[in-house]
């Protein structure tokens, strides 16, 4: 050996890419041994704009303009590409920003629900043939039934529930909480009955107003709305926290 330098060059370099018809930017490798021409064909995949409506610039890996690359004929390692690199495509055909990726410019198509009921294709038409859910009307009976069952018990617990009364409130999956009653029957924020509850504790949602409509009044999350067979009333004084003693 003759102790000179030798320079080796990877043949691929790994470049970022960008475009004037989309926000995002990609990364790509390419052989530094095709020409410019054949880089935009393969850029065509990448940005959505045509080979022939490109052009081409160079930026360093600090965003700073090299040069335009706009020899076809010449070779992409003829420029000064490195690896981290920027290569900007400019569309010439007019592309904007995001047109391809913007879906509320996209114009909808609503089948309507008469003819979309009509199609042997569809999934409401599988379900009609299997019977399941809503097209089971057995199954939806049996619910209705059974919803009508579960609200006539919630009427008989909310007719024994007056309001001042002191309760327990046991709701699955929360911690049981005492308070006072304060409202007892129907609401307009949801169907059946409902019982307003004061608690003790700041442990509520709102201050006996839901949905702009005041129900009681109560300070600010000490109030809560649950069902009927969630309440117990009975002999549940409040809780001494001993706030009082020295």
């Amino acid at each position: 050996m003759d102790g000179g330098v030798v320079v080796v060059t990877n043949p691929y370099v790994d470049v970022r890419l960008s475009s004037t018809i989309s926000s995002f930017d990609a990364k790509r490798r390419f052989n530094r041994g095709i020409s410019i021409a054949e880089l935009k064909k393969k850029l065509e995949m990448v940005v959505g704009a045509s080979a022939s409506c490109m052009d081409l610039e160079l930026f360093s890996v600090s965003d700073k303009f090299l040069q335009k690359m706009d020899d076809n004929e010449a070779l992409l390692g003829s420029y000064p590409v490195d690896d981290e690199c920027r290569i900007h495509v400019i569309d010439k055909s007019g592309g904007q920003m995001d047109q391809f990726t913007d879906v509320s410019k996209v114009e909808k198509f609503e089948l309507p629900d008469d003819a979309y009921d009509k199609r042997t294709d569809s999934v409401r038409s599988f379900m009609k043939k299997q019977r399941v859910g809503r097209f089971n009307e057995d199954e939806m009976a049996k619910k209705k039934a059974e919803h009508a069952a579960r609200e006539e018990e919630q009427k008989a617990a909310a007719d024994a529930i007056s309001v001042g009364s002191r309760c327990q409130v046991q709701v699955p999956g929360q911690p049981t909480k005492l308070g006072t009653v304060m409202y007892v029957g129907t609401t307009d924020f949801k169907p059946g009955y409902w019982v307003g509850v004061k608690y003790d504790e700041p442990l509520g949602k709102h201050n006996g107003t839901v949905e702009g409509k005041q129900y009681f009044v109560c300070e600010n999350k000490y109030g809560a709305f649950v069902k009927p067979l969630s309440v117990t009333v009975g002999d549940f004084p409040e809780e001494d926290f001993g706030l009082d003693e020295m």
